[in-house]
């Protein structure tokens, strides 16, 4: 009879490697929700100040445009002389794009796997 208990029952560590296992998959699950949602609210903020200042751009373009245009004379030279400006600023760009890159790329790497 005593030996029919001990072969019911599981011995300690059993219960113990159970609890530590199931432990370990609930932290796992805390942490890839605490990581996906540290990106999403991250990306949310980016998100929000990307349209911001994209606004702020634009307006601030608008400005310039209107300015320059009053200083010339006419509203189309205004806007043709920020035309000028960005398309100078794009061929720039287009010159140096292989070494913007990979600051680009490791900024966003360094975002996504912060530690």
């Amino acid at each position: 009879m005593e030996a029919e208990k001990e072969t019911t029952t599981p011995p300690p560590i059993i219960d113990q490697l159970r609890d530590y296992a199931e432990t370990r998959i609930k932290l796992a699950k805390y942490q890839a929700i605490e990581g996906g949602t540290s990106i999403a609210a991250g990306l949310i903020a980016d998100v929000a100040v990307f349209i911001s200042m994209v606004l702020a751009f634009m307006f601030a373009s608008f400005t310039l445009a209107f300015l320059l245009g009053s200083l010339f004379g006419a509203t189309w030279i205004g806007f043709g002389c920020v035309a000028a400006i960005y398309l100078i600023i794009a061929l720039v760009v287009k010159a140096y794009k292989q070494k913007m890159e990979k600051p680009i790329v490791n900024a966003i790497i360094g975002k996504i796997f912060k530690n």
